[in-house]
């Protein structure tokens, strides 16, 4: 059972703290809602443990599948089974979208999927998500829309059939009818897998069609409170401010800039 397990984890960036002690486990066959206010850890969390180099682990651990995913470079993380699809996801002129799923698909395969084989899978997952064809074919994400670019971040997790998949509000930039087939493709692979899900969002509209099954609250750092999708109810009709006053905390004043790095396989720096 491949089991995700964060301990007491501390994260700095640029000498500031983040994170401040988060404890979570996410097991197969669970999906895990990671809320909070803008700027306080969410998207930090997600792209430490997938090893973006700028965030740096101050203290606690991280383990994957019982082995130290913080003694792992970013594509081993990859191949051993971690997805992350990017709040942000970049444009890489240059590479079609088809060969850079072809080749992170034959990254995690002992042998190369047959052309045929990878075709096949390609159009019945476009299909899904109810996607252009012509955007196997053009630059990754190079003049996608942003909805088309959300899409082709759960068209990656699909094709590559990750243990655990982190999802960076997803649901961003979709309008109504773009919500229900990104939450249904994701439900449909969920649901013919043992994949694990976290998932950052602020919606309970979107939770309504992921449903959950636990929530944790992210404040300043630190998980503040956990439980199930009666909390994302609470929050979507009172905000955060009981919470404040119910755990004596405060929303930190940090703003968590997005940071313009594709951490998948094959992966391709464009920050300087």
């Amino acid at each position: 059972m491949k089991e995700l397990i964060i301990k007491n984890l501390h994260i700095e960036i640029d000498g500031k703290e983040i994170l401040k002690g988060i404890n979570l486990t996410i097991k197969p066959n669970e999906i895990h809602a990671i809320m909070g206010p803008n700027g306080n850890g969410k998207s930090t969390l997600l792209s430490a443990i997938m090893g973006h180099p700028r965030y740096v682990i101050t203290q606690g651990s991280i383990t994957f599948d019982n082995k130290n995913l913080l003694e792992m470079e970013i594509d081993e993380r990859s191949r051993a089974g971690l997805f992350m699809a990017m709040q942000y996801p970049q444009e890489i002129p240059g590479v079609t979208n088809s060969d850079f799923l072809r080749a992170a698909m034959n990254a995690r395969s002992e042998k190369p999927i047959s052309l045929f084989s990878f075709i096949k899978q390609l159009e019945s997952n476009i299909d899904a998500l109810e996607m252009r064809q012509d955007l196997a074919h053009r630059f990754l994400n190079e003049g996608f829309s942003g909805g088309e670019k959300k899409r082709n971040e759960i068209l990656q997790m699909r094709l590559l059939k990750p243990s655990i998949a982190m999802l960076d509000e997803i649901d961003s930039g979709l309008d109504v009818d773009a919500i229900k087939i990104v939450a249904n493709s994701i439900m449909e692979e969920f649901n013919q897998s043992d994949m694990g899900l976290m998932i950052v969002s602020h919606y309970e509209r979107f939770y309504e069609l992921v449903k959950p099954t636990y929530a944790h609250v992210i404040v300043d750092g630190k998980i503040v409170t956990s439980g199930s999708f009666d909390l994302i109810t609470k929050i979507d009709s009172e905000g955060y401010d009981w919470l404040y006053k119910e755990y004596n905390v405060q929303p930190s004043a940090q703003i968590e800039v997005p940071i313009m790095t594709s951490l998948g396989t094959c992966a391709i720096n464009t920050r300087n």
